[in-house]
């Protein structure tokens, strides 16, 4: 049974460009119809979008450390903590860099978690 998806602002601003989508930082976040907690998340300018799941919802046994700094970066001590998703015949979770977001204000900041506890594709089925 998963958690009830929270309320998510549609606009984002991310406060470092995403890595690998240098110089975005203003992003559309929309839910996908049918899959809750699962956004399609495009750049403003129609360049690049991507999946993202809220972790909450879905990995319940995911409970990354970020570094309290990029915590207080983001404007809140509890942000929503949301996985980009790799989708294909065997979909993944990237773990091992989270995106932080402040869900009142839409602030964000993707981090590079330290260490091999959080993998960069791990599988999504049986989370």
């Amino acid at each position: 049974m998963s958690l009830p998806v929270p309320l998510l602002p549609s606009s984002l601003s991310f406060m470092t460009p995403p890595p690998g989508l240098e110089p975005r930082v203003d992003f559309t976040l929309a839910p996908i119809d049918g899959a809750a907690g699962l956004f399609s998340l495009s750049a403003a300018d129609g360049t690049a979008r991507l999946f993202v799941l809220d972790a909450a919802t879905h990995l319940r046994n995911y409970a990354p450390q970020p570094a309290a700094a990029d915590v207080e970066r983001v404007g809140t001590a509890t942000p929503t903590v949301l996985v980009v998703v790799n989708p294909g015949a065997q979909s993944t979770v990237n773990l091992a860099a989270p995106i932080l977001l402040n869900a009142e204000t839409g602030a964000c900041l993707q981090v590079i978690l330290e260490g091999p506890q959080w993998p960069l594709r791990a599988p999504l089925a049986g989370n």
